[in-house]
């Protein structure tokens, strides 16, 4: 029986056992505080090199607590692309904002700067540039719109931890980012999430929201004065996650190593493509992705389904957001986002666990290759 190649899963090989064990014994456990919670904080922002760094229970609270953190709320819109994972736009929803749906490129499948120019209007409030599958965004281009308008930045990183330029790591070029530890991302803490500042202010806001809008008098009593969220993060988690961050550059490395291999296996073959990045870019890819086109000889989706059945799991891309019922209302800019339906129809996302091996890589590539059905084949 063929072993399955998994689309990607955690690689937990570090202190995690220990320290979710010291943590467990020593009873703090909860959101309430604890050691590993303020150490992973700290060193977080000691990896990404962006000053403040908030724990969250998961990167949909962290996108949520941004939007809040900037006052972005009714009357307000916000733009961002079709091409991403629902919670990107679910948040512009929580706090009662207008969604701009925009286009993405095709180079790199993120949002299209060109677009972004045209949607800005004088109710437009904050950009929310998606770095999908660890592709970067253009945050030059996308600051400079942002201060010329006087707008907020959020990148949403969440897949893209680990993927720099030359001045900078995803997360760390607008006014906020925000970063996901869901299980099948780059690291874990199996539910959690972390919210990312340069600015005191904004971090302080950020702080207050999470923690309930907690205020504590000088006689004991527990005020709060506005709505806030239960966002934080459990120190459990927390322990989880620094013994992750010990391994992150270790997972990094691993990350390119699988894109290299995959684009050497896979070079020349009519029809199938790669993302192109930038000579600035130092990219981690979470997930590999590839387009199929029609010189490929064989449809996206019927790939898929017999790369599934011979145990190699892949998945589209995501489908666009402006198509599903809950965001028929929103307005899409342009009419047609061609270059995201384009993208949506065409792409894979192939396996990509940190553990997965080089002879792994060589069966996936090994059914890609067997599966053209082009005249150059």
């Amino acid at each position: 029986m063929k072993k399955i190649v998994p689309l990607c899963i955690p690689e937990i090989s570090g202190n995690e056992v220990d320290y979710v064990k010291e943590c467990i014994e020593s009873g703090w456990v909860s959101s309430t505080g604890g050691e590993y919670l303020n150490k992973f904080e700290e060193e977080f922002s000691r990896f990404t090199g962006i000053k403040y760094s908030n724990a969250v229970i998961n990167g949909t609270a962290a996108l949520h607590l941004a939007l809040a953190a900037l006052n972005v709320g009714e009357g307000d819109e916000v733009i961002v692309p079709s091409l991403t994972f629902i919670s990107t736009v679910n948040v512009i929803k929580y706090v009662g904002a207008k969604v701009i749906f925009v286009d993405v490129n095709l180079e790199n499948y993120t949002i299209d700067t060109k677009e972004i120019e045209k949607a800005v209007s004088e109710r437009t409030k904050a950009i929310i540039p998606v770095h999908l599958y660890g592709n970067l965004a253009d945050m030059d281009k996308i600051m400079e719109i942002a201060h010329k308008n006087n707008l907020y930045v959020i990148e949403d990183a969440t897949e893209a931890l680990g993927s720099k330029k030359r001045r900078g790591m995803a997360g760390g070029f607008g006014h906020i980012g925000c970063y996901s530890f869901n299980g099948n991302k780059l690291m874990t803490t199996g539910a959690g999430g972390m919210i990312c500042t340069n600015d005191e202010k904004i971090n302080e806001r950020i702080d207050y929201l999470k923690n309930q809008t907690k205020t504590v008098l000088e006689n004991g009593s527990i005020v709060h004065n506005e709505i806030g969220f239960n966002y934080r993060m459990p120190n459990i988690l927390a322990a989880f996650g620094l013994a992750q961050l010990e391994q992150l550059d270790k997972f990094i490395l691993r990350k390119k190593e699988i894109t290299t291999l995959y684009k050497k296996e896979l070079s020349g073959i009519l029809g199938l493509g790669f993302p192109k990045s930038k000579c600035d870019e130092d990219i981690c890819q979470w997930l590999n992705c590839i387009e199929i086109s029609e010189e490929y000889g064989v449809n996206r989706d019927e790939l898929i389904k017999h790369m599934n059945n011979e145990k190699v799991i892949c998945r589209p891309f995501f489908y666009p957001l402006h198509k599903m019922e809950a965001f028929s209302g929103e307005k899409v800019m342009s009419g047609e986002l061609i270059n995201t339906e384009l993208c949506s129809a065409r792409g894979i996302n192939l396996p990509s666990s940190v553990g997965i091996t080089d002879e792994e890589i060589v069966r996936v590539c090994s059914i890609l290759k067997n599966s053209v059905k082009n005249s150059q084949h």
